[in-house]
């Protein structure tokens, strides 16, 4: 059955055109030149739609979920000859089991400084190939038994090239499990996930059921920034308060403590640890008005000094993990739904003006017809 809810089809859209405009990333084009079979393809495909962090983001998870199944879906159904309705019924399957796996374990996952999209998305990746492959049940078991078995990523790779190669290789360990399964490999995945050194005591995070299906579709977030979605409230806010007359002197930023551990720095070096600054962005914000995707091509020089002399960041638990609240000149603005959260959805005119910034008019019309062979699909949009 082809997947009939738009969210869907919206949160593949997005993460095409994110892999588009991504692949002329560094990350992205090292992944390339790794080489050139599948797995490689798939590696440089995930590295791509995840390197600009503006893909789809599942809160109850703190998880991108079309990160590592979207190319792992879409590069193996090429491979094999499938069409795009096969890609997208394999692509729900596999986003429902990696938000399945990242939702029991949260906050544990993140709390250990894993990287829940690494960590669960192979296993996600995993149920994605093996849907294309058309596994039974105890072979598709033992496909996500053999992507625990890889499962892995860290934190401390944010700001960083290793954040989005982390998830390609993930998305690669998915299709590689699959294919070693339907190859007659075998591995028990009660003992790898509940055993005394299965994934339960090794991560310390509860195991999921891959194959449970709660609709997580309908909690994603579509980004309205290509940046960390711990710093997307405190950008609302800010954007509030410039309009109010911006500011300055001092700013407080207050945020959850797990917003804080995502977005942890506050110097920046570069436009990717920029991504994951509260107080560049709410700087930028305040000087330049909402960061697009030129916000973090280099570090904007005033801004960095804005942030680090005037911008003060404080943690309050009681806050929600995206909630913020930002202070400047006698004014304040707190922030609990920021733009692109199931609450206030990214749709309509700016749904559309994110993909075009993105990738232009090459997914005019591209997702229409379920029927269209995936491989016309993907040499279509970057000739991967």
């Amino acid at each position: 059955m082809r997947p009939a809810q738009n969210g869907y089809l919206i949160a593949f859209a997005d993460w095409l055109a994110c892999a588009v405009a991504g692949a002329r990333e560094p990350a992205a084009r090292a992944a390339q030149a790794a080489g050139d079979g599948l797995l490689e393809r798939v590696a440089a495909a995930g590295a791509a739609g995840h390197v600009l962090d503006y893909d789809d983001t599942y809160v109850p998870g703190l998880v991108h979920l079309s990160a590592p199944v979207a190319p792992a879906a879409l590069l193996l159904a090429a491979e094999i000859g499938a069409d795009v309705g096969d890609t997208l019924d394999a692509y729900a399957a596999g986003f429902e089991a990696t938000a399945a796996l990242a939702r029991a374990g949260h906050p544990a996952l993140y709390e250990g400084g894993w990287h829940p999209t690494a960590v669960c998305g192979g296993v996600g990746a995993a149920v994605a190939a093996a849907r294309l492959l058309g596994l039974d049940e105890e072979r598709s078991r033992i496909a996500s038994a053999l992507a625990v078995l890889r499962a892995g990523g860290l934190r401390a790779a944010f700001g960083s090239d290793g954040k989005a190669i982390q998830v390609g290789m993930a998305a690669a360990a998915g299709v590689h499990s699959a294919r070693l399964a339907a190859a007659g490999a075998t591995a028990p995945l009660d003992r790898i996930a509940f055993g005394p050194a299965g994934y339960e005591a090794a991560f310390e995070a509860p195991w999921a059921d891959p194959a449970v299906d709660f609709e997580a579709v309908k909690e994603n977030w579509i980004k309205a920034y290509p940046c960390c979605l711990a710093t997307h409230g405190a950008i609302d806010a800010a954007a509030e308060l410039r309009e109010l007359g911006g500011a300055d002197g001092p700013v407080v930023v207050v945020v959850h403590p797990r917003a804080r551990q995502a977005a942890m720095h506050d110097d920046v070096a570069n436009g990717l640890e920029a991504k994951f600054s509260i107080p560049y962005v709410v700087a930028y914000t305040f000087m330049r008005g909402r960061p697009g995707l030129s916000a973090f091509a280099s570090v904007d020089a005033e801004a960095r000094a804005f942030g680090m002399r005037s911008v003060q960041v404080r943690e309050d638990p009681a806050l929600g993990e995206m909630e913020a609240l930002v202070e400047a000149g006698g004014e304040q603005v707190r922030v609990a739904r920021p733009l692109g959260s199931p609450g206030r959805p990214l749709e309509g005119d700016r749904l559309g003006a994110k993909v075009r910034e993105l990738a232009g008019t090459r997914l005019d019309g591209a997702l229409d017809d379920p029927r269209v062979p995936a491989r016309e699909l993907v040499v279509e949009l970057y000739d991967l």
